[in-house]
């Protein structure tokens, strides 16, 4: 069968999943088996969508296809390149708060991470008054050219983030094409190509599962549970920001209170994440906030309340029913370093003396009804950015 490759990897993968170390109740392993699911349908889509000579932008991850601790503020594309060949980008710039772009050369692995050969955002390239732009990647030499970019000896994608610092903004158009090869028909499948691209896939999957059970221990469990780094430049290359970064472990009488300064950065965020190292769900749940979402108290801080329940804080991060989980900061589009001082600070206390904690706690106060009109305007923008 043309797909036995790819089922024998699918039962890999499941295995990794059933016996991943963090697994510790059947909500965990359903959760296991929704993100094997959000694998599959990733990788399947890649392997047929993915065309060296006739390239395209995907979706590397969303509410259904999550790897990588995605970031809910973000929408993610990539096309696969060549380090030989020149592309033509163009688009438009939407109200986003930033628009980045990186060149990478290999893959995440779990020994691995890809090395970063460019990294950018939009202010490095010339866009028209009506927000139209092109840029070029290739192998010569610059030499000067605006928005021209040099492809490094092994590069084989481009990762572009659009970044919401609101969920109201309006997303951009994006379209890469490779001009010695646009006006070529497609060529026709044959059983081989199409056996291939299922071991593709299956392949594919299995990397993904085992690098993202693993790529946690480089980065967060070295530390101890509760703490937040102080910010950092993010592991990766990424052109700007900046992250701290941290594992809870919290029982159902506790609450985490984090309290960090509302940054000068144009974008600031934070989110929750599950050990399958991905978002929680933030559609239904508020469990992430960045700093146009968040209620700032008047002595310029960020006061942040991470617990099962909801204590009536407008500032509430919703666990989701997980007792553990990763903290991740991002800070993007940045001017300048970031020290210790912009950094978060965190307190665990029990989850009745909340309110001793706050000092502003009169005015963090939301009735439920409030709280719920939040929870609407979530699954609103959501809809609105078509993120599935």
């Amino acid at each position: 069968m043309l797909t036995d490759a790819f089922a024998e990897s699918l039962a890999e993968a499941e295995k990794l999943i059933a016996a991943a170390p963090h697994v510790e109740s059947e909500q965990d392993l359903v959760e296991g088996y929704r993100y094997l699911a959000g694998g599959i349908l990733a990788t399947t889509h890649a392997a047929w969508a993915v065309d060296r000579r006739h390239p395209t932008f995907i979706s590397g991850t969303g509410p259904y296809t999550k790897m990588g601790l995605d970031n809910p503020d973000t929408l993610y594309l990539g096309a696969v390149i060549s380090d030989d060949a020149e592309y033509v980008v163009t688009g438009t710039r939407g109200t986003t708060t930033d628009l980045s772009f990186q060149v990478l050369s290999g893959n995440y692995t779990a020994a691995n991470v890809p090395g970063s050969e460019s990294a950018f955002d939009d202010r490095a390239i010339d866009i028209a008054p009506d927000g139209s732009f092109e840029i070029r990647f290739g192998p010569e030499p610059a030499a000067g050219r605006r928005n021209y970019v040099t492809l490094a000896p092994g590069s084989s994608q481009l990762v572009v983030r659009e970044v919401y610092g609101d969920w109201s903004q309006r997303r951009g158009t994006l379209r890469i094409t490779r001009p010695d090869t646009a006006g070529e028909p497609a060529v026709p499948l044959t059983p081989e190509d199409v056996e291939k691209r299922y071991a593709r896939a299956g392949k594919a999957l299995v990397s993904r599962v085992r690098t993202w059970l693993k790529f946690p221990e480089r980065f967060y469990l070295d530390q101890p549970a509760n703490e937040l780094t102080e910010p950092r430049s993010t592991p990766g290359g990424l052109a700007t920001q900046y992250s701290s970064v941290g594992h809870y472990s919290l029982g159902p009488d506790e609450a985490m209170i984090i309290t960090v300064p509302h940054s000068d950065a144009p974008y600031q965020g934070f989110q929750l994440g599950s050990l399958w190292y991905i978002s929680l769900d933030y559609t239904g749940h508020q469990s992430s906030l960045n700093t146009s979402q968040s209620q700032t108290d008047p002595d310029g801080m960020i006061r942040l309340v991470v617990s099962e329940r909801n204590p009536g804080i407008t500032n509430w991060i919703d666990t989701v029913g997980h007792r553990r989980g990763y903290l991740q900061f991002r800070w993007q589009r940045l001017s300048r370093e970031l020290t210790a001082d912009d950094g978060p600070v965190a307190q665990v206390v029990p989850f009745e003396q909340i309110a001793d904690h706050l000092p502003y706690h009169g005015s963090n106060v939301i009735d439920p009804e409030d709280f719920a009109s939040r929870i609407a305007a979530r699954r609103a923008a959501v809809a609105d950015r078509m993120l599935a």
